[in-house]
């Protein structure tokens, strides 16, 4: 069984002035359906995040600010728009989102967040349009409530998972490695357990042979729980990731991850991460095939 979270506010959250391209929010499940890679039933629309489990991995003084609606205006400005209170139900409902394929996953092997990785969002800080880290929240609620014991985080978006390392950094249960743009943002990196930096353009064939020598490093660490962060930012066709990967290869990356998984027995969530080409189709299409890829390795 494949479970996706899904709410219409994914793809609607932001005010006039501020269009964020959040459409692929709402084409990436009507492709899914169109291309009878999945059913309706495979949908399910996350509630909202407590409190209690949002403050395992963000200060309360952060979180009472996003709450409020009271966060100063320089940091809404390094967030990238202004706050609202649908904004903030947005990422609420992301985290849940997240937990609850986590939970789907353990008993699946795999599950998907059509939104999610907002691995820009830190313990005390918003950035990047991320004001909430749902697979850090997603993580630390299943550590605390005894349904892992080591999780590994694979952060493949061409961003770095700044939030991502410094809310772990001092957390030996999870393990965080991040393979990213060495000179895109964020500008300021934080320290992930392992950092993959990757020179401008880079295309197919070293991007996937840096991926492969990285894996069987990673069961050294021996997790029982995946968080894939799959970005489609990588795609050449990106304004803003500044590699050269094609589809092909963004659709390899993704099977080496979960293929690593299934072959490991380690259930693993996925959140989609960022993609910013200039034609919404490229964006859809490449999403859609890591669907695709979990779908064919699970299933």
């Amino acid at each position: 069984m494949i479970n996706i979270a899904w709410h219409p506010l994914f793809a609607h959250p932001l005010p006039e002035g501020h269009r964020f391209p959040m459409l692929k929010y709402e084409l990436i499940p009507e492709q899914l359906l169109h291309q009878a890679l999945i059913r309706n039933n495979n949908l399910f629309a996350p509630d909202v995040v407590s409190e209690d489990v949002i403050l395992l991995s963000h200060k309360a003084e952060y979180w009472k600010q996003l709450r409020d609606l009271t966060l100063p205006a320089k940091e809404q400005r390094r967030i990238g728009f202004p706050l609202t209170a649908q904004l903030v139900e947005r990422e609420l409902r992301i985290a849940q989102g997240t937990i609850d394929g986590a939970m789907f996953a353990r008993q699946y092997g795999i599950a998907f967040n059509v939104a999610g990785g907002t691995h820009h969002a830190g313990s005390n800080w918003g950035e990047g349009f991320c004001l909430l880290n749902d697979q850090a929240i997603a993580s630390n609620y299943l550590l605390n409530n005894g349904l892992a014991s080591r999780i590994l985080i694979i952060d493949l978006d061409v961003h770095q998972g700044n939030g991502t390392a410094e809310i772990f950094y001092n957390e030996p249960r999870v393990f965080t490695f991040s393979m990213h743009g060495d000179k895109n943002f964020p500008f300021r990196k934080e320290q992930s357990d392992l950092d993959i930096a990757l020179e401008d353009g880079i295309e197919d064939e070293m991007y996937l042979n840096k991926l492969s020598a990285c894996l069987p490093g990673l069961l050294e660490y021996k997790p029982d729980f995946v968080f894939y962060l799959s970005g489609v930012d990588v795609l050449k066709s990106d304004k803003l990731g500044k590699l050269a990967l094609s589809k092909a290869a963004c659709m390899e990356r993704d099977r080496m991850i979960l293929q690593f998984c299934k072959d490991n027995d380690l259930p693993v969530q996925v959140s989609m991460g960022g993609g910013y080409s200039p034609d919404i189709k490229d964006i859809v299409d490449a999403h859609c095939n890591t669907f695709k890829v979990g779908i064919d390795i699970f299933e």
